[in-house]
């Protein structure tokens, strides 16, 4: 008897801690969509909407000397990305590779990667007073590691 009020006991305790997370799932993804789609449709607007204003973006690069070093990206420009970056309408494929893979959820952070075309993100989303779910950083890289060095 007190094996099987154990079991229930770990039952209702397991439901309570993810019933919670699981409604904010589609929070998240939506904050990672409008992250990818913003680059995809030329709509600043969604990338406004899903990042942080302090976000940090990095990856590894290296330079034309054959130095390595971390390459950072701000909010400022994420914003002009989705502006500029696909204005020609050819960066992407008709129907773009987007896989999202919620790592963890705890309360009001989250753990995410991104699988895109070309790249992956890995990020850290947060949930603030107003419940929305905000990328604050993301570390990225090419799938071809050739990729990441510097043309000039």
């Amino acid at each position: 008897m007190l094996r099987l009020s154990l079991l229930i006991l770990l039952a209702v305790i397991a439901s309570v801690s993810t019933a919670e997370p699981s409604a904010d799932r589609p929070l998240i993804v939506r904050a990672v969509l409008d992250y990818i789609e913003s680059q995809h449709l030329v709509k600043p607007e969604l990338m406004t909407r899903g990042l942080d204003k302090k976000l940090a973006k990095r990856t590894f690069w290296r330079s034309k000397s054959g130095g390595e070093f971390v390459l950072e990206t701000n909010y400022d420009s994420m914003i002009k990305v989705a502006k500029t970056y696909n204005k020609s309408g050819e960066k992407f494929p008709d129907k773009p590779r987007i896989d999202i893979k919620i790592f963890d959820i705890d309360q009001r952070t989250a753990s995410v990667k991104l699988t895109a075309d070309d790249w992956i993100d890995y990020m850290h989303l947060y949930k603030n007073e107003a419940d929305e779910w905000k990328i604050i950083n993301v570390l990225w890289q090419y799938h071809d590691l050739t990729k990441h060095a510097s043309k000039k």
